[in-house]
Parts: C-alpha cells; structure tokens; sequence
C-alpha cells in the first residue's frame, strides 16, 4: 500500500567545519522545511524542431527551514560562525518612576544599576498629562534644563531638572548580566562559511523516512517579526558534495 508522510518533522543542523562543535543542534517548535533538487536541463538540437535529446547539467540543492524556538548555539554554529560567550544584555523597556519634589535637579537611580554596562535608550514622560509619551532629550548640561535629562552609565542615575518635579518619568537602558549568551558579529574575509550536517526526520503511521545532507551552508538567516504573532525564524541553505563526493542519502519506507 501507499506510503504517506504527515507534518513539518524534525530536522537537526551538526556543524562539522571545526573540531569541538559536534553538539547536534535542533530546529525547535519546527513550522515547515522545504529541500529543492533543482538541475539545469540542457536540450540538443538539429535541424528539426524537436530536441533529439535531453539531458540534466548542472544541478543544486537549496532549502528553507522555518522554526520559533530561539538557540543562540544554533544561530553560531549554523549561520555566523563567531565567537560565543555567555552573559547578555537585557533591556529594561519604560521603566517608571514618579520624581520627587524640588527647586533643585533630582536623581533617580535605575532597578538595574549594578548590572553594568548600562546604556541609555530613552525617557518619556508618564502619567495622563498632555506631555504624556513625549521624549526627553538627553543633554550633557549639568543641571539639565526642563524637559532635558542627564545619564550617568557608571552609576545607572538619571538627573531631571527641577521643572520637572513630581512628574512621572518611563526611562529605557540596556542592562548587562551573567547569564543568558551573546554571539559577537565581527568582520571577516569573504569566504569563511561555517558548514553543517543536516538531518530531516519524518515519522508516519509508523514510516520513518530520514533525508541525510552531508555538506550544508546557509545563506540568509531571517528574523522577523510582525505585531500580534510569534517569530517565526528562516533559513536558507543549500547543500554540496563532501570530501568522498558524497551530497547525502534519502531513507524511506517504500
């Protein structure tokens, strides 16, 4: 009978252009994989109309895989290529104070002031008045003149003007901490491509059917976002022959 295959499956990227980097790495909560074998066809012809033969040339494998589940290891090893560490920044969004009341500057020190480095993103006014949501601007006068703000990175304090007494203030900075893990995007020559393993695996009333590519690279990564929906990543990648001129091998019940 028929063998049939149902739903996006599970497919795993294993960089295998370094040593120490053989951690099979999972497309997580996998939405849809997409592998196109794509040959140049070539035809012959005479002094008739019709072809006398056919033949294939030059032919490529090029995919797309879609994914939600976020990995910063999988995002290095299979697209960038760079270095990782741990530790990431965080951004601390409309952070909200109310001021105090003076006839001189006020300070507020941020939640996250030991998280160092810090950097300033922005402050808006709160509250319902009719400045509600305009911004600040930032200003390197001491003390800062109405509607303006100083910022001290080293301290995470932010210096409002006495103008601005009692009014409610939404500040925004980046925060760094310990855990969590960065990939650090740096120039390189043209040509240097991490390249993978990747495996697609299928399971069907009991079919499996496994496509093995030996040698992949990727060329786009995509991030989007859009209001109202999760983050759906894409990859591109298009697979070659590897050093025994093998592509890959297709497994299938049937």
């Amino acid at each position: 009978m028929p063998v049939y295959e149902f739903g996006s499956g599970i497919l795993t990227g294993t960089r295998n252009d370094v040593t120490g980097l053989q951690t099979p790495r999972r497309f997580g909560v996998l939405q849809d994989v997409s592998i196109d074998f794509a040959g140049d066809i070539k035809h012959l012809f005479g002094t008739n109309q019709y072809p006398v033969d056919v033949a294939r040339g030059k032919t490529k494998v090029d995919g797309k895989a879609k994914f939600a589940a976020l990995q910063a290891a999988g995002y290095n090893e299979l697209f960038f290529g760079q270095t990782l560490a741990t530790g990431q920044d965080k951004y601390a969004y409309n952070e909200r104070t109310t001021l105090g009341s003076s006839t001189a500057a006020i300070s507020y020190t941020v939640a996250n002031a030991t998280s160092t480095p810090l950097v300033d993103k922005g402050v808006f006014y709160g509250g319902t008045g009719s400045n509600a949501g305009v911004q600040l601007s930032a200003t390197t006068t001491s003390p800062p003149p109405s509607a303006s703000y100083n910022f001290t990175a080293a301290t995470g304090i932010y210096t409002f003007a006495a103008a601005d007494s009692s009014a409610v203030m939404l500040a925004n900075y980046k925060y760094h901490v310990t855990t969590g893990y960065n990939i650090t995007i740096d120039q390189q020559f043209m040509g240097t491509t991490p390249t993978f393993a990747m495996t697609l695996f299928q399971v069907f009333e009991s079919n499996h059917m496994v496509l093995d590519l030996y040698k992949v690279v990727s060329s786009k990564l995509t991030f989007p976002t859009r209001i109202d929906d999760y983050v759906i990543n894409e990859l591109d990648f298009s697979a070659f022959a590897n050093a025994a001129n093998s592509v890959g091998i297709w497994n299938l019940a049937q």
